[in-house]
């Protein structure tokens, strides 16, 4: 899980860097003309918005990141994506937007929906675990599912019969 939070971190830390260079980039791609300069700048909620969720992305301790808490931060991510790709394409032209950029963040939103759903399984998987756990059948592993104890809960029956 430790290579993967790596994975998710790499990634988010590139991200940031790639947001922060996508709004430079419109910025000065962006032609300062009246009714066109103001519906080519309402791409810029969705930057900061991407921005913000990559910083939180980052932002775990040492590289560390809860797979729940990635899950739903990329779930965020992914859904910014979809609308910064749906308005790019809109806008494409009209704002003169470079095909590297286009490029790059269609690339960045497939990378975000890939790490979703590993992050989303394991989120998965750990709820099932705690799960179990609460129940007291702790997956059956260990020598308390060998000896008919109760898994986690510290107890241990002895076998009966024959030894």
């Amino acid at each position: 899980m430790l290579k993967r939070s790596c994975a998710s971190a790499r990634f988010a830390s590139r991200l940031v860097i790639v947001t922060m260079g996508a709004a430079g980039l419109l910025a000065v791609a962006v032609p300062e003309a009246g009714a066109q300069s103001a519906s080519c700048q309402s791409i810029q909620p969705m930057l900061v918005q991407r921005k913000e969720i990559s910083g939180r992305l980052s932002a775990g301790p040492k590289g560390k990141l809860d797979a729940r808490v990635a899950c739903s931060g990329f779930n965020q991510l992914v859904s910014n994506g979809q609308a910064l790709i749906k308005w790019v394409d809109a806008n494409k032209d009209w704002c003169q937007i470079p095909d590297t950029f286009v490029g790059g963040i269609k690339a960045d939103h497939e990378k975000a929906i890939s790490i979703r759903a590993r992050a989303c399984k394991v989120a998965a998987q750990q709820t099932e675990m705690e799960k179990r756990a609460k129940e007291g059948g702790g997956g059956g592993g260990g020598a308390g599912g060998l000896l008919g104890g109760g898994g986690l809960t510290g107890q241990q029956a002895m076998p009966q019969g024959a030894l």
